[in-house]
């Protein structure tokens, strides 16, 4: 979307990149979407429907890859679907605290409107692919809908590396509700050692990074650290100085922290309910799981704050693991392009 800089927009400018670099010409088409009231996403909908993609300008398109709702709903004669997720609103969180659909006028027609959408759309598709097994197994469940999990590296790859780590836990991610800082500050209220973390990312506002910020100011002065959005360079010398990353989001699609952390052979403290993370973040063998709780996850940094041994050993094989799988562009642009 036009004004955003998350995940799906790095993953669209790496596409890109991946498609040029590979010899083809590609563009990105990017769609404003307004969700609220839910009475406009009809229209957003049908919008994306009606946009002709066949050519632009008297120069056929021969392929579209459709990435994100409601822009993957885009007709095409030659269409592949790499679905970042469904609106989640409408489905996984549909009545969960972090929905913001069910509570609203006009919801329950939106998220039928939704769902049905996408059961005439989405199979229509060439081929249908997901970024992760997570969101395979959402799409099979609410849809009924088959799909293949296709994997991609992180932006700048290439770039992460291990150095000696130094004494705070990074935790990189947008704030928001979904990736849960909050648990972490509740945590360091049970902590036992003198855990430090450093919080990295720009709020997406409605005031959690000013309610975090009260809540970690009745820590003692330095045990959390907020360092905004930070640039590419700090943001790879944070991951290869941090004794481990953590990364505890509710139920995430895919998740290139967890990727980067790997790539920087640091271990990756999570949780048992983050989703996709768990593709790659196995418990006792690239990282530490624990339950969703504030004790839970201070045990968990407990452990790898008085065990530098365990985090180093973890870390090493994440990064094994990391080049085991064969993540790369290369396959990508074949697999869809195939």
């Amino acid at each position: 979307m036009p004004f955003i800089q998350g995940g799906a927009e790095l993953h669209a400018r790496s596409l890109r990149s991946a498609l040029r670099t590979a010899g083809h010409d590609a563009e990105i088409i990017s769609i404003p979407f307004k969700w609220f009231p839910p009475d406009r996403i009809a229209p957003q909908m049908l919008a994306a429907r009606l946009l002709d993609v066949t050519e632009s300008s008297g120069m056929p398109i021969d392929r579209v890859i459709g990435l994100k709702f409601p822009a993957y709903l885009i007709e095409h004669h030659n269409k592949v679907l790499w679905i970042l997720h469904q609106h989640r609103s409408a489905y996984d969180l549909w009545g969960h605290g972090l929905g913001d659909l069910h509570g609203q006028p006009g919801g329950e027609a939106a998220m039928q409107a939704v769902r049905e959408a996408d059961k005439r759309s989405i199979p229509r598709a060439r081929r249908i692919f997901t970024n992760s097994r997570r969101v395979s197994e959402r799409l099979l469940c609410y849809s009924g809908i088959d799909s293949q999990a296709l994997y991609h590296p992180p932006p700048l790859a290439e770039r992460y590396a291990c150095a000696e780590p130094e004494d705070f836990l990074l935790m990189p991610s947008r704030i928001n509700d979904t990736k849960r800082q909050m648990l972490v500050v509740q945590a360091l209220f049970h902590v036992r050692t003198n855990v430090h973390v450093s919080i990295v990312g720009r709020s997406e506002g409605g005031g959690k990074l000013e309610e975090l910020m009260a809540l970690a100011a009745k820590l003692p002065p330095g045990r959390v650290r907020f360092h905004g959005a930070v640039d590419d360079e700090e943001k790879i010398r944070l991951y290869a100085r941090c004794l481990a990353v953590l990364f505890v989001p509710f139920d995430e699609d895919y998740g290139y922290v967890t990727l980067e952390a790997m790539l920087a052979g640091k271990a990756v403290l999570t949780c048992t309910d983050s989703g996709g993370v768990l593709e790659f973040a196995v418990d006792g063998e690239t990282a530490l799981v624990s339950d969703p709780s504030p004790i839970a996850v201070a045990e968990a940094m407990d452990r790898i704050w008085a065990d530098r041994a365990l985090a180093r050993r973890l870390g090493q094989q994440g990064r094994a693991r990391y080049d085991q799988l064969g993540i790369s562009w290369n396959t990508v642009v074949e697999t869809l392009l195939g």
